[in-house]
């Protein structure tokens, strides 16, 4: 039996399996992030966090002198991605939880560069994380579609890629069981995550989101700095200090800085720790009976 030590925990809705493999063992293929990650025949989650020491990887190594740990983000679907704003601060809690990390600010180093986190030895107490400048480089002409609906979108970089369109009503994202269509498709080669937003007030947005790799999701965290990015960009009401930003799993805070650096503020929380068997988890699936009308 191939046994694997796991936590779970969420950031506002927005859940992660972690592995600890400071090491760099445990180097999960596709098909164990996709049988960890599913809901019913696995542990469930959005998304897997591998905590490696960054020396250990090659990809890593040239951050390790500024940052101990990589976070070794994996969607659902067993690709790996950039950049995490939930996933990192629950990441930070999982460092100082295990005494791998000290309370504080704690540099972490991702695929979209080191980001500092900033946390407290509350297990219950909110945790922060200094996300970047967004980038809005190219390309132009994106339209997002959903069913009979069209809406132009806003190219977002903060460490992944984001479509962002500003909506007059969330529900106008249809069900979101599959991605919206993203035109021209050749814009967004590696997929996109699409953001849905709408304006609750002064300073406060609604959110839903279509995550590359993973599908609807109950928060994202880079989704809700894209989305306060578009709400600047398009000058819907005159730019803030400090945006709130609702999400079916919860709140998250924004605060701009001077430089247009953003800082995302919200809850992470550790769920549950225990064993997985990987060899049930990945091995054949049992064949599925459709269920029968009654």
């Amino acid at each position: 039996m191939s046994t694997l030590t796991f936590a779970k925990g969420h950031g506002t809705e927005n859940d992660f399996v972690l592995v600890l493999a400071p090491d760099a063992r445990h180097d999960l293929t596709p098909e164990a992030v996709v049988g960890l990650c599913d809901r019913r025949t696995g542990i469930g989650a959005d998304g897997l966090l591998r905590v490696v020491r960054s020396e250990a990887l090659p990809e890593a190594a040239a951050m390790a002198a500024d940052a101990e740990w990589f976070m070794d983000y994996r969607n659902p679907d067993g690709t790996v991605a950039q950049m995490c704003g939930n996933g990192i601060r629950v990441f930070a809690r999982h460092l100082v939880d295990t005494g791998l990390a000290e309370p504080g600010t704690i540099a972490v180093a991702t695929r979209a560069g080191v980001r500092l986190v900033h946390i407290t030895a509350d297990p219950d107490g909110e945790v922060s994380v200094d996300m970047g400048r967004p980038a809005l480089p190219g390309p132009d002409g994106i339209k997002v579609s959903v069913g009979h609906r069209s809406w132009p979108a806003l190219h977002v970089d903060i460490g992944n890629p984001h479509a962002v369109v500003l909506v007059d009503d969330l529900a106008h994202a249809g069900d979101l069981l599959t991605p919206p269509l993203v035109d021209p498709a050749s814009a967004y080669p590696h997929g996109v995550t699409v953001d849905f937003v709408a304006t609750r007030g002064p300073a406060h947005l609604a959110l839903r989101v279509h995550e590359r790799g993973v599908g609807e999701t109950r928060s994202c965290g880079t989704g809700a700095c894209a989305a306060v990015t578009a709400a600047r960009h398009h000058a819907h009401h005159p730019p803030a200090d400090h945006y709130t930003v609702d999400v079916a799993g919860g709140r998250l805070r924004i605060t701009v800085q001077p430089d247009g650096a953003m800082r995302l503020t919200g809850p992470a929380v550790l769920v549950a720790r225990g064993t997985a068997d990987l060899d049930r988890i990945t091995g054949p699936r049992p064949h599925r009976t459709p269920p029968q009308p009654s």
